[in-house]
């Protein structure tokens, strides 16, 4: 499977911190926000990743994550020129997807959990063309909503909705199948002028839903309050279990991506911080 990371938009919400850098190279504590959608993908096994983002943005990212090489993955770069909702990144990457199943995360969001590697390999394991994920929400009418039966089979999918009949929201993180770019084309715009994830979302029977329960937390990190929070949520992990929270050189070495060599070759390129003595740690510690 494919990845991209949909790192586009205004950062509108984000004004004026985004007025002069791309609110995906902003922080998460100690780490840009890129970083955590990231390695999302890498804990999913996805080593082949496109980058969309506007023309402005793509030196800091390409300075950021360059090619991929010292992660182990194979990293490319696609300008969109304004956003036209989130579908367009699958005809913007129809060449890069190829006919092959894709998975598309929001280059805002950020998941955490005890087994969350596990859960996305199996979720790519099903043989749904279309796999969503979902997470409870209180305020429903901000999010796409699912309503779904007696037997977990999705029956309806709302995109903000004013009355909403579940409080399900559909998380940035989607997993389709090779006919996704086929069926972005033909969308057509929403009322707000926009391709609509939910419209894609409903050209396919059956979709596979994950409910991302208890144990697991879901930021989307496009507001200061979630920026925020995420940040505070990422700053207790690490003070108190001493472990970080998506750091892409460790994922890479724990994936199998790179082998201790090469990290301990990235780690004399780095200056001295609390950054690059944990991943000494790591290095040292992996057997």
């Amino acid at each position: 499977m494919k990845g991209i990371i949909l790192a586009g938009g205004t950062g509108s919400r984000l004004y004026p911190l985004t007025l002069a850098t791309n609110k995906q190279l902003l922080p998460i504590y100690d780490k840009p926000v890129i970083y955590y959608p990231l390695t999302t993908l890498m804990l999913a096994g996805i080593r082949d990743i496109l980058i969309i983002s506007n023309a402005s943005d793509m030196d800091g990212l390409k300075r950021l994550l360059g090619a991929g090489e010292h992660l182990g993955l194979s990293i490319i770069y696609k300008i969109q020129g304004r956003p036209n909702g989130l579908p367009e990144a699958f005809i913007l990457g129809e060449d890069f997807i190829n006919g092959e199943p894709v998975a598309m995360i929001l280059g805002d969001n950020f998941f955490y959990g005890h087994g969350l590697s596990g859960l996305l390999t199996e979720a790519i394991k099903t043989s749904a063309p279309c796999h969503i994920f979902t997470h409870h929400v209180d305020d429903p009418s901000r999010y796409g909503i699912v309503v779904c039966d007696d037997a977990g089979r999705m029956v309806n999918i709302e995109e903000k909705p004013v009355h909403p009949k579940s409080h399900m929201a559909v998380t940035g993180l989607y997993f389709f199948d090779g006919s996704v770019s086929k069926r972005a084309c033909e969308l057509l715009p929403s009322p707000r002028g926009e391709l609509e994830i939910v419209d894609l979302i409903r050209t396919y029977d059956p979709v596979s839903i994950t409910y991302l329960g208890r144990g697991y937390v879901w930021f989307d990190a496009g507001t200061p309050q979630s920026l925020l929070a995420a940040s505070h949520y990422v700053e207790v992990i690490q003070t108190r279990q001493g472990d970080y929270v998506a750091c892409p050189e460790e994922v890479a070495l724990r994936m199998g991506f790179i082998d201790k060599s090469i990290l301990e070759k990235a780690l004399f390129t780095m200056p001295t911080s609390k950054y690059s003595d944990y991943l000494k740690r790591v290095a040292h510690d992996y057997h």
